[in-house]
């Protein structure tokens, strides 16, 4: 097992697909909270989530059409996408990477250097990656 790959019984996994605000906020909360335990986390960027990392929209909620929860999530001072993932960087336990595929759906090529992935990997790698991961997340 590769030194950044943790025994499957120890890490989280969390795959976003969506890019909506709440559904990229909700996995990395999940990452938030394992690695707040002390558990690896590792978040796997696909489409739509991986487009809002691409495009850099992390800071400012987004709730389509809710201004009334953008008020109280702002008002409660909830952290934004960035906060989350500062904290995931910070705490060393977490990874997160990017599927190549979606990338090349997207044209993203030119900002994957910009984008705060740690790891572009195809279907191959992820499933032998997360072989055996039972703490599994989908958003």
């Amino acid at each position: 097992m590769s030194p950044c790959v943790s025994a499957p019984e120890n890490r989280v996994v969390v795959f976003l697909h969506g890019g909506e605000y709440d559904r990229v906020h909700q996995g990395l909360s999940i990452a938030a909270a394992a690695v707040a335990s002390g558990r690896r986390a590792e978040v796997y960027l696909f489409w739509w989530a991986l487009e809002r990392f691409l495009l850099d929209r992390l800071d400012e909620p987004d709730f389509t059409g809710r201004e009334d929860i953008s008020d109280r999530f702002e008002a409660r001072r909830m952290p934004t996408l960035r906060a989350l993932l500062e904290h995931l960087r910070e705490s060393g336990l977490a990874t997160l990477a990017g599927c190549t595929g979606s990338l090349g759906a997207l044209g993203g090529e030119s900002k994957a250097g910009d984008s705060g992935v740690d790891v572009w990997l195809g279907w191959s790698a992820i499933l032998q990656r997360t072989a055996g991961v039972t703490d599994r997340f989908y958003l």
